[in-house]
């Protein structure tokens, strides 16, 4: 947000202005999920964002300004966690969160530098979800196959797995773990995370959401959106058959159809680069860098 990057000190009228139009936008993004939620009924693209990452609504309604940015007349906040009252109002408390998420904080910020980095791939071809339902008696979504069992069986034995990503490789059926080019650990995870891949892109709203106060509003449904988009994608590209639910297949099994995937990863990509040098930025603010390369990941989001 614009006025929140050029601005130290905002009034009440301005920083409630922003917050109520954060509110705004978050509503928007989350009114289907909610709506559908009230009815007990469940859509196995968009409800991804709330089930795998286990963040509710309320988590993007709640608008932080960033470090560094004063809030005149917010004495509600002084109840807020990691916030603190300064001469001219209420402000984050940045040093308190680094001190108190300690690892958590470094590795997520030391995670976000080395993909920032790294050269991005973009030859994997959402090969994923296929690998997920590699010889599978049961499969991950309660939708059809597209090429069925046994097409879907093979057009991962005529492709080259080249996954990057450990918790979408954690998922991949027993069969289909020596297929990829490489094992991956949660150990490597610094070592293999690149921008081309469409779960790390998605996993900025994640460490987005961890960050919490140091992240500005505007920055976090940012990545929400980033996130959505690429489940659309993802989804698409990947073996079930979602046209009842709108979506056309991306068939990555088709020269065409690779082609349109990585046209679509490289956009992605390159907005999720944007996003986690946001991130950083925010989280960083005034110089503070993270010692030492340690990455000890959050507990597992499922």
């Amino acid at each position: 947000m614009t006025l929140v990057a050029t601005r130290t000190v905002l009034t009440r009228a301005e920083w409630t202005d922003a917050a109520e139009q954060h509110a705004h936008r978050a509503d928007a993004l989350t009114a289907d999920h909610r709506a559908r939620a009230s009815r007990a009924q469940k859509h196995p693209v968009e409800d991804f964002l709330f089930t795998y990452y286990s963040y509710k609504p309320a988590i993007l309604r709640r608008w932080h300004p960033g470090p560094g940015v004063v809030l005149e007349g917010a004495d509600e906040r002084a109840a807020w966690r990691w916030y603190r009252a300064e001469p001219e109002g209420m402000r984050v408390d940045a040093e308190r969160f680094r001190s108190e998420k300690g690892s958590t904080y470094r590795g997520i910020v030391n995670l976000l530098r080395a993909t920032l980095d790294r050269p991005a791939k973009f030859r994997c071809f959402g090969l994923h979800e296929w690998a997920m339902a590699y010889r599978a008696d049961e499969v991950r979504h309660a939708v059809p196959l597209r090429l069925g069992r046994d097409g879907t069986d093979a057009v991962v034995d005529a492709h080259d797995l080249t996954c990057t990503h450990f918790d979408a490789f954690r998922f991949f059926t027993p069969e289909a773990v020596p297929l990829n080019r490489t094992s991956l650990s949660r150990d490597d995870q610094v070592a293999r995370e690149q921008p081309g891949c469409l779960h790390a892109g998605m996993d900025v709203y994640k460490w987005a959401v961890k960050l919490g106060p140091l992240v500005p509003g505007s920055v976090l449904l940012d990545a929400f959106e980033l996130a959505r988009d690429i489940r659309t994608l993802d989804m698409q590209a990947s073996p079930y058959d979602l046209t009842d639910w709108g979506y056309a297949p991306v068939a990555i099994e088709t020269p065409e159809g690779k082609a349109e995937y990585v046209v679509r990863q490289r956009a992605l990509s390159e907005r999720g680069q944007a996003l986690r040098r946001a991130v950083v930025d925010a989280a960083t603010e005034a110089g503070d860098t993270p010692d030492g390369a340690d990455f000890l990941p959050p507990r597992s989001v499922l």
